[in-house]
């Protein structure tokens, strides 16, 4: 059931969703100081390819300061605005009956978005 979720997920906008996450990534690489945040973006990329079968976890370390700091310039910095996206397309898709599943992986992904500095994407 998590494969079929999946390929539906990529066929109706999963992989272009993952594409600019990618792209973001990619731009946020030129620099040294991007560098963290491109990885986080990258996080998002690949937990946007297949987030059926996948969980969020926080990690211990999450609570460091540099870990909250880099929360912090995430949010200022876009990562409030990615998840206000993923929250309005996940209500969306809740309103119908169909779409819930994949609504609900918009409020991870938005859930994820809001901190991704000390939370790892496990695959169940």
């Amino acid at each position: 059931m998590k494969i079929l979720g999946n390929i539906i997920w990529l066929v109706f906008g999963g992989i272009i969703i993952a594409i600019e996450y990618f792209i973001s990534s990619l731009a946020l690489m030129v620099t040294i100081i991007g560098i963290p945040f491109a990885t986080q973006t990258l996080k998002l990329g690949i937990f946007a390819l297949w987030p059926f079968g996948t969980e969020i976890r926080t990690d211990m370390r999450a609570s460091g300061c540099i870990y909250i700091l880099g929360n912090i310039l995430w949010l200022i910095l876009g990562g409030l605005v990615i998840a206000l996206s993923h929250a309005i397309l996940g209500l969306l898709l809740c309103i119908t009956i169909i779409g819930i599943p994949f609504g609900m992986q918009h409020f991870k992904l938005a859930a994820i978005a809001l901190s991704p500095f000390g939370r790892d994407i496990i695959r169940t």
